[in-house]
């Protein structure tokens, strides 16, 4: 058995389709058997669509636990996951967010679309503002956050981010690495902002 994770849960952002790599299916399988083998609980958005289920399904196969939290809306369309260890509701997707991010102690993006982007996005900027002290990681399967990583490098280089935060986020193939470096990984001590000449008028 492996020692106990110091993270008890971890909430994971992913697509509800499953895009047209099957490597991204396997990907969220072997994060769901990581997730499972170390007794770390899956907070998810609580459907069973696209990598969303899978990662689900595979937690729950491997018999971790999987906490849904998902919208009224799409609790009303019946997108709810029917065999969850327990799930909530919420009003709306911003609420949706807030219970996630109060319920985990860290955060993996898999591969998906505006509002997964959305949803990494935001973690990580409540962790550069101090707002949590909770690592952010992307499981880059088949590269699919190179250009996130670009684009975090782009902005140090415009002037827009310091190269401690663009470098907080995690980003590894390897599911095992990447929580390892989640359970060994520290807040920037830096502030957001960038000492710079004030435009002429």
């Amino acid at each position: 058995m492996p020692s106990p994770s110091p993270l008890r849960s971890i909430a994971v952002f992913s697509g509800s389709n499953t895009g047209f790599n099957p490597a991204y299916v396997a990907g969220a399988q072997a994060l769901g058997r990581e997730i499972a083998r170390r007794g770390i609980r899956l907070i998810y958005g609580g459907t069973d669509k696209g990598l969303m289920g899978v990662i689900a399904d595979t937690v729950m196969t491997e018999g971790g636990e999987a906490v849904g939290i998902i919208t009224r809306l799409l609790f009303d369309l019946g997108h709810l996951h029917p065999r969850l260890t327990r799930h909530e509701v919420t009003p709306d997707m911003r609420s949706r967010k807030t219970r996630m991010a109060e319920s985990a102690d860290a955060f993996i993006a898999l591969p998906g679309g505006l509002g997964t982007f959305e949803e990494l996005f935001e973690a990580a900027t409540l962790t550069q503002l101090g707002e949590h002290h909770k690592g952010v990681a992307c499981l880059n399967i088949g590269d699919f956050f190179k250009p996130v990583r670009s684009l975090l490098d782009h902005a140090v280089q415009e002037g827009f981010m310091k190269a401690e935060h663009s470098q907080m986020l995690v980003f590894d193939t390897d599911p095992a690495a990447l929580i390892d470096a989640l359970e060994q990984w520290q807040p920037p001590t830096a502030t957001k902002w960038i000492e710079s000449p004030r435009p002429r008028v």
